[in-house]
C-alpha cells in the first residue's frame, strides 16, 4: 500500500541515455539502421513511436514489404534485396511464410531484441531537439505509457521516422510537394505541382463465417458509393493490400493534417464495407464479417530533405550509376492522383527502368547539418524519384547503408560529407558488398585474398532431359541464358511437338545493357515449319561481346507445344512476355504522351511452385557455375551466374580455400543462394515453402583441421561466423551436407575484420 500526499504540482521522471547513434523511427530502414550500427560496434538507441516495429509493414498498417523485384512483375531479374533486408525477408520466409502481419511484427521485434548495443524504445514519440551549431546534441522523447521522459544524447543521429522528426525540428531544408518540369527536366513531373503528394490508404481484412453476419454502418461512413469513381472495381474477396487504392489526399498537409485524412479514409472504408454488405450486389458477402480495419494510415510521402545531391527521374530511368552509389531500387515510378478514390483518373500510374538503378549516399545525408543521416522515404529525392525509392525494402538496403555510414564516421570522425568524397566512399561500398549488401554493378575487391579455390566438382549445363511434360506456346516466353566474353553460344536443341504442320519462329535477343535482362536488342531470329513432334536445332552465329545474358526466345504459338525438364539451375530459368495486374496493365511498357520513359516488353518468371524450364540440350557443354566465381566479388547473377554449383551426381561437395601465407581474420561471411528473383513479399500472398530450394540448409565448415561451426537448418543466404580470437589459418574447409531440395550454390567466401569499437 503507497499513499501520497497533495503536492503543489508534480513532473513525469527525466532517464538520461546516452549513445553513439540515435535512430528515430522504427520501419524497415529505422530496422535495418540501428541493427547494421550496433552489428559494426556502436552503441544504438532505436527510438519508435509506434508500439510495434516495420512501419507500413507492421500489423498496425499491414502493407507487403517488396523492393527491386517489384511483385517479380518486372524485369529486374535476382534483384530481391540482399543484407540485413534480405535476412529479414528470409527470416520471415521461414517462420510466416503465410503472410501473417503479426507475426511479421515479431520477427521484427525479436531481431532487435536480440542484437547486442542495441536499446529499443517502443511507444516513445521525439518532441524536442538540441543542436549546437550544424551539430545535433540530444532529443528529449515522452512515452504516454509509463508517463517518462527520456533525454537521449548521441554523436550520430540518422532519421528513419517517415516524417522527418529530426530534420525538421532541428531545421534541416527539405521540401514537400512536386517539383515542376522545368527544375530537372523530369517529363513524369505533375503539370500542376502546388502540394501534389501521394494520398494515405487504410485497408481492411474480411473473414468468411458460418452464418450470415449483419451490418450497421456508423453514422459517418460514406453514404453514396458513386462518389468513389472506381467503385466498379470492389469485389467481396478484396483484402488488404490489393485496396492500395482506398486512399486520400494528397493535397492536405500530410503530416499537420494526418488525423483528417485518417477520418475521411475511415468514412471510405466503412462506406466500402455498407455497399459490400448492404447493396444487394454481393450475394456471397452475406457470410462475411470484417475482421480488420487499419487504425493509422499508410503514408506515402511527405517531408522530403536535402542532401548533397537529388535523386531525380533520369537517375531512374538512365540507370545512372554515381560514384558513390551505395543501394538500389527497382520499384517502377509509382505516382498516385492527389485527390485519391475521388479522383477520376486511374489509382496510380506506373512507369519502370529497363533494370536496377544505383543510389548515391550523398542523398542520404543532410546538407544542413554535420551529423544527420537520412533513411527511408524522407531521402534527398524528388517526388518522381521518390515514388520508386520509397518502396519498403529499398528503405531498408538505405538503412542498412547508413547505419555502416555512421558507424565508420564515429570510428574515423569522419562527417557524412567527408566520408562522401571519392577518396573515402570506396571503403562504405566495400564493406557493405562484404556484408552481403548487392550494388548493381559494383564488386567485392579480393573477397578472401589471394587465395586459391578448389572443389569436389563442378556442374556443366550440357543436357536439360525432357521430363518435365510439355508447355504450349500461348505467349512468348524465352530461356534465359548467360554467355562469357569471346565465347560462341553452342548449337542448341528444343524437343518440340505440334499440332499438325506448323511454323515456330525462334529469336535470340540480349539486352543493351548487358546488366539488364530485359531483351530489347535483337540479334537474329530463326523460322522453320515442322510437324508433329522433333527435336529442332538452332545455331545462331553468335559471339557474346561481353558478359551477358541471352534470351533465346519462341513466339507465341498455342499449336505449338515445347518440353520441360524438371532439373532447376541458379542462374538459368525461363521467363514470358506476360503482364502482373499488379503493376502493369500491359506486356510492354507504352510511353504514352512524352513522359520520358523507355519503351521495353516485360519478360517475367513465373513464381514458385509454378515455374517451369525448357528441356534442352547444346553441341558442347557451357561452365557456367566456375570455382573462379568464387574469387570474382560479385554477390549473385548479374550478366554471369557468379556462384558455383557442384555436379548433380556429387553427394559429398566441399570447397576448399588455400593460401601461401598464413591468414588472419575475425570474421567470415558465407553467400549462398535463396532465390535473389524470389519477391518474398512479407505478408497476405503467401509462399509454398518456407525456405528456397537452391539454400544450402546443413553444411560444415573447418578452420585448417578444426571444426569451426556445423549448421544444420540454416535458411539464409547470408551466414556470418566469428572466427576465434587470435585465430591463424592456411585453410577453410566447406562441407556442404544438404540443401533444400535442388542443386545447391554458393557465391563467395568473404573475409574480414570486425570493425574495431569507437
Amino acid at each position: 500500500m503507497q499513499t501520497f500526499q497533495a503536492e503543489p504540482a508534480r513532473s513525469f521522471p527525466v532517464h538520461a541515455l546516452k549513445a553513439d547513434l540515435l535512430v528515430a523511427g522504427g520501419g524497415l530502414a529505422g530496422v535495418c539502421a540501428a541493427l547494421a550500427a550496433a552489428r559494426d560496434g556502436l552503441q544504438v538507441i532505436l527510438i519508435q513511436d509506434r508500439p510495434v516495429l516495420g512501419g507500413s509493414a507492421s500489423s498496425e498498417v499491414r502493407l507487403w514489404a517488396n523492393g527491386a523485384t517489384s511483385h517479380q512483375a518486372n524485369n529486374n531479374r535476382w534483384a530481391r534485396e540482399g543484407g540485413i533486408m534480405g535476412e529479414i525477408m528470409e527470416e520471415n520466409l521461414y517462420r510466416n511464410k503465410e503472410g501473417n502481419p503479426v507475426l511479421f511484427d515479431v520477427v521484427l521485434l525479436d531481431m532487435v531484441q536480440a542484437q547486442p548495443g542495441l536499446t529499443l524504445l517502443l511507444n516513445t514519440a521525439i518532441l524536442e531537439l538540441e543542436k549546437a551549431g550544424k551539430d545535433i546534441r540530444a532529443v528529449s522523447a515522452f512515452n504516454a505509457n509509463n508517463q517518462s521522459w527520456y533525454h537521449v544524447s548521441a554523436a550520430q543521429f540518422i532519421d528513419a521516422s517517415g516524417d522527418g522528426v529530426l530534420g525538421y525540428l532541428a531545421g534541416a531544408a527539405h521540401r514537400s510537394g512536386a517539383e515542376g518540369i522545368e527544375e530537372f527536366g523530369e517529363k513524369m513531373a505533375p503539370a500542376e505541382n502546388a502540394d501534389h503528394k501521394p494520398c494515405h490508404s487504410i485497408y481492411f481484412y474480411t473473414r468468411r463465417t458460418a452464418n450470415p453476419v449483419r451490418f450497421t454502418p456508423p453514422g459517418f461512413a460514406l453514404k453514396d458509393i458513386r462518389e468513389i469513381p472506381r467503385f466498379s472495381r470492389l469485389t467481396s474477396d478484396l483484402n488488404g493490400c490489393d485496396l492500395w487504392w482506398l486512399e486520400w489526399d494528397g493535397r492536405l498537409d500530410t503530416v499537420h493534417q494526418s488525423e483528417t485524412i485518417k477520418w475521411e479514409l475511415w468514412k471510405i472504408v466503412w462506406g466500402v464495407w455498407d455497399y459490400i454488405k448492404n447493396s444487394g450486389e454481393f450475394p456471397d458477402a452475406e457470410n462475411l464479417t470484417i475482421e480488420w480495419v487499419g487504425l493509422i494510415p499508410g503514408k506515402r510521402e511527405s517531408r522530403r530533405f536535402i542532401g548533397e545531391t537529388m535523386l531525380c527521374q533520369q537517375d531512374i530511368i538512365e540507370q545512372r550509376d554515381h560514384y558513390d552509389a551505395v543501394a538500389y531500387g527497382g520499384w517502377s515510378i509509382d505516382l498516385h492522383p492527389a485527390a485519391g478514390v475521388y479522383s477520376k483518373h486511374n489509382g496510380c500510374r506506373q512507369f519502370h527502368s529497363k533494370g536496377t538503378y544505383t543510389i548515391p549516399f550523398r542523398a542520404l545525408y543532410s546538407q544542413s547539418l554535420n551529423n544527420l543521416l537520412l533513411t527511408g522515404r524522407l531521402i534527398s529525392a524528388t517526388h518522381v524519384a521518390s515514388g520508386s525509392a520509397r518502396a519498403m525494402c529499398t528503405c531498408g538496403v538505405l538503412g542498412e547503408a547508413v547505419g555502416r555510414a555512421a558507424a565508420l564516421c564515429q570510428q574515423q570522425r569522419l562527417t557524412p560529407a567527408q566520408l562522401a568524397q571519392p577518396e573515402q566512399i570506396s571503403q562504405l561500398q566495400q564493406h557493405l558488398l562484404r556484408q552481403g549488401c548487392f550494388i548493381p554493378r559494383q564488386q567485392l575487391s579480393t573477397p578472401a585474398g589471394n587465395a586459391c579455390v578448389s572443389v569436389s566438382s563442378t556442374q556443366q549445363l550440357q543436357t536439360l532431359a525432357p521430363d518435365g511434360g510439355w508447355h504450349a506456346l500461348t505467349s512468348r516466353c524465352a530461356v534465359l541464358l548467360p554467355l562469357k566474353a569471346g565465347e560462341m553460344l553452342p548449337g542448341i536443341r528444343f524437343r518440340l511437338r505440334a499440332n499438325g504442320q506448323q511454323t515456330a519462329r525462334i529469336s535470340l535477343l540480349t539486352s543493351q545493357n548487358p546488366a539488364n535482362t530485359c531483351g530489347d536488342r535483337l540479334l537474329e531470329t530463326l523460322t522453320f515449319t515442322f510437324e508433329d513432334e522433333a527435336e529442332q536445332s538452332l545455331n545462331f552465329n553468335y559471339r557474346a561481346d561481353c558478359d551477358r545474358y541471352l534470351f533465346i526466345a519462341f513466339d507465341q504459338n498455342p499449336e505449338i507445344e515445347l518440353a520441360l525438364t524438371r532439373q532447376r539451375l541458379p542462374g538459368v530459368m525461363m521467363v514470358f512476355n506476360s503482364l502482373n495486374p499488379r503493376v502493369s496493365k500491359r506486356t510492354r511498357q507504352i510511353n504514352e504522351g512524352d513522359y520520358g520513359v523507355d519503351e521495353f516488353d516485360f519478360w517475367l518468371p513465373r513464381r514458385a511452385p509454378d515455374q517451369i524450364l525448357a528441356a534442352f540440350t547444346l553441341d558442347r557443354p557451357l561452365s557456367l557455375w566456375h570455382a573462379d566465381n568464387l574469387l570474382n566479388g560479385k554477390l549473385r547473377p548479374e550478366q554471369l551466374t557468379n556462384g558455383w554449383v557442384p555436379a548433380q551426381d556429387d553427394r559429398q561437395p566441399w570447397v576448399l580455400w588455400q593460401w601461401e601465407e598464413t591468414q588472419q581474420a575475425s570474421q567470415l561471411t558465407l553467400l549462398f543462394d535463396n532465390d535473389f528473383d524470389h519477391a518474398m513479399e512479407s505478408i497476405q500472398m503467401g509462399h509454398p515453402d518456407a525456405v528456397t530450394p537452391h539454400c544450402t540448409t546443413h553444411y560444415r565448415l573447418w578452420l585448417d583441421d578444426a571444426l569451426l561451426a556445423e549448421v544444420t537448418e540454416n535458411h539464409h543466404s547470408l551466414c556470418h561466423h566469428d572466427l576465434p580470437e587470435g585465430a591463424h589459418f592456411r585453410q577453410i574447409r566447406l562441407e556442404i551436407v544438404a540443401s533444400a531440395g535442388e542443386v545447391p550454390a554458393l557465391y563467395g567466401l568473404h573475409l574480414h575484420q570486425k570493425p574495431a569499437m569507437p
